[in-house]
């Protein structure tokens, strides 16, 4: 009898296990996004699960039964659904979040700062996220432009001529911050001066920005930060949409996105980003275009595979092609090259694949790759820089949580290969010899939970650089949640970078400098740490405040800084003697208010400076202040929202040509405005229009002139003394040579613009 209970409770324990086949999945998305990290649970019980980087969520092995399924977002409506899950039932269930009115446009949820899906309040990390609708606010045709409206984030245009530029963190000059797509190392050296202006808005889900170095994670180039550019997930995007606008400057851009299926379990994503300029334009009469003119395509597409327990496997390609150039504004296609009339134009053709595929195994190992194809044919007057580079990147992380312990391990391998007409790549007996870099990795991080609100990073990394050698970068990370509404981070560690100069300078190309490279350049070193505090406000009424703090710190070994001042003739590059230092705070503030009414609103406080031989100075081309704002109103009755946005520098020191140039030293205090009116009133499409630089401001104001030597930009008429530097004549009174280099901000004036989004979901 006793047997007989025992074999029966066997049975009906196993008859209970085996009986749970049942299987709850979907996707969970909000304003056609795919919103990760967002936690399920069904109502009652002890089943939980959190949405993957592609929104999909799953429950396994659930008995028969009736169930709650909640899901809960912060700045969106709480979801409910009753559901009934009959025996080996894979039931499907997608879940589109409402958002709540009030919301902040700035994501408060999700991020990846640790190479792996978290909520922004997990992260040891402190990470700022900006999805499209803020970068609405001021429409503009590509991310290097829509990110002048990022605290602490400033695109830096390096030439008033052909308009190349980088995005400068904090201070730091764009070759410290690494550009990802997707996590993949994409934008970098050539693609980091002439590749960021051809990455269009229209392929962008969100954009993830973390200050000061991640080289322990991610390697070489994250030293002064990070911003990864996460494109549309298929499933989430809308069945087809375009975005058209112009302004009065005579610009142009299109972009058209639309999806559809190959086959049962393959989804198709595609882009297409056009954008057109061809206006001659010179209203501070030097007779050199004010802004470059441009001709550009880019063709994006992203491939999402169904598989197996909802494994991933994305793959994207994207092509780009651009045609620009600025100067003399007598220059024709047949001066390229020549002497005779002076223009810079640049021809790049770029080509990317990327992906990611999860590995069939029990396991959460994945496996991420990426390759690119860069082709650059450029004329800077009679000078000429034609290069080519490829960069192959494959990385394999293994995420596993053991206890209170959340690993993760990778191996990473990034191969180089880069060859120019430059001296660059030439052998000592002026041979030609492409440059090729092998850096293999290996990182673990481990997330230690100390205690219900504590949390602890510790990071290491090394990499082996066939060129350098060694190389070690250590990380370690703190956050304590005070309460849900108050979170400390505190974080430090070290970052390393590899420079190529003609790569990253192009300021080593244009005018008349002769670059001069002292001694081999050694790897730069930094040591960083950061304070951050978040301090979150709900009141009464339905408003709410966020203020987001932090105070920075990084000190640079081996610094390679360009030595404008030494001789006024030449770049001099060199590892500095002493040391360099970057500190500051920053303030980002978020009030939604229960009328509509919302401010984003940021200011940071910075230095940046060098030190060798005992004297300090501030580095060129840094301002000590910046700030952004973005004031929203929603006029229901008129179904029209208004957008106020802007951004305002204090004072950066400039380049100059020698004691006697009447150009500035330092810049004034300078702000470009711009308002924005929005008609949503109709079913599928709405128009926008407004008017950008409001103050219609420009550098040239309160100098002579910006471009130096402009009527003889080939030097035939200037005089040069033993050593080669410029003297005085009566033709050239200040000693001067042509210089296109004195440039800090858009030389871009005020212009009204009118467009259309058309959306079918």
């Amino acid at each position: 009898m006793r047997r007989g209970l025992l074999s029966f409770g066997y049975l009906m324990i196993a008859s209970f296990y085996f009986a749970q086949n049942s299987s709850i999945t979907g996707h969970i998305t909000g304003e056609g996004i795919a919103k990760i990290a967002v936690d399920i649970y069904l109502e009652g019980t002890d089943y939980s699960t959190f949405s993957d980087s592609l929104g999909v969520y799953r429950f396994n092995e659930i008995p028969p039964n009736k169930y709650q399924l909640r899901v809960k977002l912060n700045d969106f409506q709480s979801f409910y659904k009753d559901i009934i899950v009959k025996e080996d039932e894979q039931l499907t269930l997608d879940v589109h979040l409402k958002p709540i009115e009030r919301g902040s446009d700035i994501e408060d949820v999700v991020v990846t700062g640790t190479l792996k899906a978290v909520r922004r309040s997990d992260s040891p990390v402190a990470v700022e996220v900006y999805t499209p609708t803020y970068f609405k606010k001021n429409p503009t045709p590509n991310i290097f432009e829509a990110l002048q409206n990022v605290n602490g984030v400033r695109p830096q245009l390096n030439c008033n001529i052909c308009s190349t530029g980088d995005i400068h963190i904090n201070g730091l000059e764009g070759p410290y911050t690494m550009v990802l797509i997707d996590g993949m190392p994409i934008v970098s050296s050539l693609g980091t001066v002439y590749g960021m202006s051809g990455i269009p808005n229209s392929l962008v889900e969100r954009i993830e920005i973390v200050k000061g170095p991640a080289s322990s994670l991610y390697g070489s180039e994250a030293v002064g930060g990070l911003i990864n550019i996460i494109t549309k997930n298929p499933h989430s995007a809308p069945l087809f949409s375009a975005d058209l606008f112009s302004t009065t400057w005579g610009e142009y851009n299109v972009d058209v996105g639309f999806k559809f299926n190959a086959g049962k379990k393959v989804q198709v994503l595609t882009g297409i980003n056009y954008f057109n300029y061809q206006n001659t334009i010179d209203h501070n009469y030097d007779n050199f275009t004010d802004v470059t003119l441009q001709d550009r395509i880019s063709i994006f597409q992203k491939w999402n595979f169904q598989r197996k327990e909802n494994r991933l496997l994305t793959v994207a390609g994207r092509y780009m092609y651009e045609d620009r150039w600025g100067g003399d504004m007598r220059w024709k296609k047949f001066y390229r090259g020549g002497d005779e009339i002076y223009g810079e134009s640049i021809y790049t053709s770029r080509a990317e694949l990327f992906g990611n595929y999860q590995l069939p195994v029990r396991e959460k190992i994945f496996f991420g790759f990426s390759f690119v194809n860069h082709d650059q044919d450029s004329r800077y007057g009679e000078t000429s820089y034609i290069a080519n580079q490829k960069i192959a990147f494959g990385q394999l992380t293994w995420d596993k949580k053991a206890g209170n312990h959340d690993l993760l391990f990778g191996a990473a391998m990034r191969y180089t290969y880069y060859d120019d007409n430059t001296a660059g790549t030439s052998t000592v007996l002026g041979e030609n010899e492409p440059e090729k870099t092998y850096l293999p990795g290996v990182f673990v991080q481990d997330e230690i939970r100390l205690a219900e609100n504590h949390q602890l990073l510790l990071g290491f990394r090394y990499d082996y650089n066939n060129i350098h050698g060694n190389i070690f970068t250590p990380r370690l990370a703190y956050k304590w949640s005070v309460d849900p509404n108050n979170i400390l981070r505190l974080n430090a560690g070290t970052g390393f970078r590899v420079v190529n100069l003609f790569t990253e300078d192009h300021a080593a190309l244009t005018g008349a400098r002769e670059v001069v490279v002292l001694n081999d350049l050694k790897p730069e070193k930094s040591y960083n740490a950061n304070l951050n505090y978040i301090k979150k406000m709900y009141f009464g009424s339905g408003s709410h405040i966020t203020l987001d703090a932090s105070a920075f710190y990084t000190y640079f070994t081996n610094r390679i800084v360009p030595d404008y001042e030494t001789n006024t003739s030449q770049i001099i590059y060199d590892n500095i003697g002493g040391n360099a230092v970057s500190k500051g705070f920053s303030l980002n503030a978020d009030l939604n208010f229960s009328n509509g009414l919302k401010f984003i609103l940021g200011g940071t406080v910075m230095e940046n400076t060098i030190t060798e031989n005992g004297i300090t100075e501030d580095q060129i081309l840094t301002e000590k202040f910046m700030g952004t704002w973005a004031v929203s109103y929603k006029i229901k009755p008129w179904k029209t929202g208004i957008d106020y946005t802007g951004n305002i520098y204090s004072p950066m020191r400039l380049p100059l040509l020698g004691e006697l140039d009447p150009r500035k030293p330092y810049s004034p205090w300078w702000s470009i405005q711009n308002i924005q009116f929005t008609y949503d009133g109709f079913q599928k499409f709405e128009i926008y229009a407004g008017v950008k630089n409001l103050l219609n401001w420009t550098p040239n104001k309160g100098n002579p002139f910006i471009i130096s030597r402009a009527n003889d930009p080939f030097n035939k008429q200037v005089k040069f003394d033993s050593s080669g530097q410029a003297v005085a004549t009566p033709d050239n009174p200040y000693a001067l040579t042509f210089d296109p280099n004195y440039v800090y901000a858009p030389n871009q004036g005020i212009r009204a613009f009118l467009g259309v989004r058309f959306t079918i979901k």
